[in-house]
């Protein structure tokens, strides 16, 4: 299996930049949307795969398109916006994606060319940032707040902003509010889960606010253990993977499976994360791309169509194996 590994990677790198729009945008599949998150998660697997200059054209077209509050719509359709929600979690990933560019490059100029998006975009998210650290998940077009965050997206904006603070420390920029307001948020997510009411869910129903404090780093060492094996028999299923919500039918996803895989690398689990990336093979079609997930135990591929992200999420498992290994 492991020697195979870079040569998967290669082939899901390929089937993402297939889809690459001569904007630089990647939508989910062929005609279908975009969105910034899913889009920034595939030009980070892009980077790991050494396909540096798709990569830089991906932000080059969030440099492009980005609101003049520093965020993005929530989705777009052949360049147009569809959703005009304003996602927190959406709008500071590309602090992320940079990060990883400038790691895979050491590329100065363009980290500097970028700083002025990122800078407007981390200012975006934490201006809904609330007193006790929370960050509300969204906003809508006239800019009214939806009051309520939620846990994965909290996990996934903290990640984002200390890579911003990395990205400030290497530029020589001046940010410590940003440290600041990633401290606050930390806090919020471990101490006060009350702040969090997963607005239109029921809370832990899904597994990425299961496993998002552990993968992101934001819960640590014996809670981050605690956190994983305290409901692993509640979203893992012997052979096929990791749900995405706790209710039956199950339904095994691709991504959600090498997410946890690499959550599981964070916390010393190497084996269960091997285990977790052989198993999601069985949601592989012929033509080498992966299907979003399969309804159990009908074993019903569902939906029918494979999108680049979760491609991107594959390259991602898959790299990790290849670093531990």
């Amino acid at each position: 299996m492991l020697q195979d590994i870079p040569e998967l990677i290669r082939q899901q790198a390929n089937f993402i930049a297939e889809q690459q729009l001569p904007s630089g945008a990647i939508p989910w599949f062929r005609n279908g949307i975009v969105t910034p998150w899913e889009h920034v998660e595939c030009a980070i697997a892009l980077d790991i795969s050494y396909r540096l200059n798709e990569a830089a054209r991906a932000y080059m077209w969030l440099r492009n398109i980005q609101n003049p509050d520093g965020s993005w719509w929530f989705s777009y359709l052949d360049g147009q916006p569809q959703d005009l929600t304003k996602d927190t979690n959406h709008s500071s990933y590309l602090a992320a994606g940079l990060w990883h560019h400038y790691l895979a490059t050491g590329d100065m100029d363009f980290l500097s060319q970028m700083w002025p998006t990122l800078e407007r975009c981390l200012d975006f998210v934490l201006h809904l940032q609330q007193p006790t650290g929370e960050i509300y998940w969204a906003c809508n077009a006239n800019g009214i707040a939806w009051q309520g965050a939620l846990i994965t997206a909290s996990s996934c904006t903290w990640q984002s902003i200390k890579c911003g603070v990395e990205i400030a420390k290497i530029l020589g920029r001046d940010r410590p509010d940003w440290d600041i307001a990633s401290i606050k948020l930390a806090s919020a997510i471990n101490e006060h889960p009350e702040l969090f009411g997963n607005t239109r869910r029921d809370e832990y129903d899904y597994a990425m606010d299961w496993y998002y404090p552990v993968l992101t780093g934001v819960s640590k060492r014996k809670e981050a253990k605690k956190r994983i094996f305290s409901r692993w028999s509640d979203f893992v299923i012997d052979n096929w993977g990791c749900k995405c919500v706790v209710e039956s039918p199950w339904w095994v996803t691709v991504a959600e499976t090498c997410e946890l895989s690499l959550a599981l690398i964070r916390i010393g689990e190497h084996n269960r994360a091997k285990l977790l990336l052989d198993w999601i093979f069985k949601l592989r079609d012929c033509d080498g791309g992966f299907w979003t997930g399969i309804k159990l135990p009908e074993e019903q591929i569902w939906p029918e169509e494979k999108p680049t992200w979760a491609s991107a999420a594959v390259i991602m498992a898959a790299a990790a194996q290849l670093k531990y290994y």
